[in-house]
């Protein structure tokens, strides 16, 4: 049952921390194992046109594609045709390990495979860009980042490109690219018809904003690739829309509401509307933190910061961060609840302060 007035204190403190840190527009939703509780947007998705953030607006899901990235592969173990504990080399031997055990697969999964994290900065194109395109730039980067930086089986170091090689081991094992495999095999079954790796054409996807003084405009335009950086607008800076180039590490774009229907799947131990994508003993050992970490402990995909060990009520997460986004998806396993907020600023926001208060809605 909904606590009305704990849901307005909700409300408003969304709107406390978006006008604390200036976020143009956020947009959250909350579930449970069975449905969709609640979702609202908040501010503006386009600042130019005065454009509402709604539950139809899409973001740029960043990091939290790792989850569906994950999913999919563990999904794959669990129809046989992937294994786990094979070494990476077998599937791509572009990723050269250094001294001792070669990297497994498992190991991409919970960040401890000891692949590098270079700064994706620059891991970005032009939203019409071809899917061509996109696969050639994560293969330049595969190529020239591809040696491990520390011996597999150590503590757990989070790298995006760890996840950019299990997309390359996934697309290799099913003789598909990654993308069409993810969408076949877990956004259609999920029915996140909102939420793909190409930018829709219906003008509801966000503009991405970075606040920043206009002197360093200049450096902000030097820093992406040519034609990303937009107009201004006050403080704000538009980014124009892109596509992350290398969609297993980040590359999902869509709703929150989506965002929550994947939620919903690892809450219901690993099915959505009778249909189900994962074994409840798959699902459970997902969300299970084995591996200490920094700066995070995992994981299959999920992981918590160490500081928060021993909140309660317990939970996992996901962030998912870049230029013009910041977002974060929270599983609540012992209140039955996931939430997902989604919003178009580069800085970071109190998002637990925001999940805490929502939760306080719903968990009763």
């Amino acid at each position: 049952m909904t606590d009305a007035a704990a849901l307005d204190t909700a409300r408003a403190t969304i709107r406390g921390l978006m006008a604390r840190h200036r976020v143009p527009g956020v947009t959250v939703a909350v579930t449970d194992a069975e449905r969709l509780l609640f979702a609202e947007g908040f501010g503006y998705a386009d600042l130019a046109h005065r454009r509402p953030a709604t539950t139809d607006t899409g973001y740029l899901w960043f990091s939290m594609s790792k989850i569906a990235t994950a999913t999919a592969a563990v999904r794959l173990a669990e129809q046989g045709r992937l294994d786990l504990d094979a070494p990476v080399s077998e599937l791509v031997p572009e990723f050269v390990a250094r001294a001792g055990d070669p990297p497994r697969l498992r190991q991409l999964l919970d960040h401890t495979a000891g692949a590098a994290n270079p700064l994706p900065v620059r891991w970005v194109l032009p939203a019409d860009a071809p899917d061509a395109d996109v696969d050639a730039f994560a293969r330049r980067v595969l190529a020239r980042h591809g040696r491990a930086r520390r011996p597999a089986g150590g503590p757990a170091r989070y790298s995006n490109l760890g996840y950019l090689v299990l997309a390359e081991a996934v697309a290799r094992v099913t003789g598909e690219p990654f993308t069409e495999h993810v969408e076949r095999a877990l956004l259609a079954p999920a029915s996140m018809t909102a939420t793909g790796y190409t930018p829709r054409s219906d003008a509801e996807d966000a503009t991405g904003y970075v606040r920043l003084p206009r002197p360093l405009t200049p450096a902000l335009r030097a820093a992406l690739p040519a034609g990303i950086v937009g107009d201004r607008h006050g403080e704000q800076v538009a980014l124009r829309p892109f596509r992350v180039a290398g969609p297993g590490y980040g590359g999902l774009i869509g709703t929150a509401p989506d965002a929550a229907r994947l939620l919903r799947l690892h809450l219901a131990d690993g099915t959505i509307d009778g249909s189900r994508v994962l074994s409840p003993e798959t699902a459970r050992a997902m969300r299970t933190i084995t591996t200490p970490g920094r700066p995070f402990d995992l994981g299959l995909g999920w992981f918590r910061r160490p500081a928060d060990r021993d909140a309660h009520p317990a939970f996992v997460e996901h962030w998912g961060t870049g230029g013009g986004f910041w977002n974060a998806m929270r599983l609540y396993p012992g209140l039955g609840l996931g939430v997902v907020v989604m919003a178009n600023t580069t800085r970071a926001y109190d998002h637990h302060v925001l999940m805490t208060a929502l939760t306080a809605a719903f968990a009763g």
